[in-house]
């Protein structure tokens, strides 16, 4: 009976640790993906280096930016980006919006 109880102690604890850091983790690493996958070409964005720039270029795993300040230009990786500083309003939500004003 004991070696029960600590396996299912066991169980409860690793499925904690799951709910806990591993599932949130995961999502926010899913949200970053998509947000890096909807990058376009004029977009701010601010890197984990803390460089601010717009995007010149787009390739399959790197970008170009240019710097504000004197026009300067970096590549950089895709997965080196921390926010993307210009808002998208979402496809779904603009045809939800005139879809309302069709209605009304």
């Amino acid at each position: 009976m004991e070696k029960y109880g600590i396996l299912l102690y066991l169980v409860v604890i690793i499925g904690v640790m799951y709910f806990v850091m591993i599932r949130p983790q995961k999502k926010k690493q899913k949200e970053e993906q998509k947000m890096r996958d909807s990058l376009q070409v004029g977009d701010e964005l601010l890197t984990i280096g803390g460089i601010y720039g717009r995007i010149v270029s787009i390739k399959e795993d790197s970008l170009i930016i240019e710097s504000s300040a004197d026009h300067s230009k970096i590549k950089i990786a895709k997965w080196a980006i921390s926010q993307n500083l210009t808002v998208h309003e979402d496809v779904a939500d603009v045809k939800t919006k005139a879809k309302k004003k069709d209605e009304e």
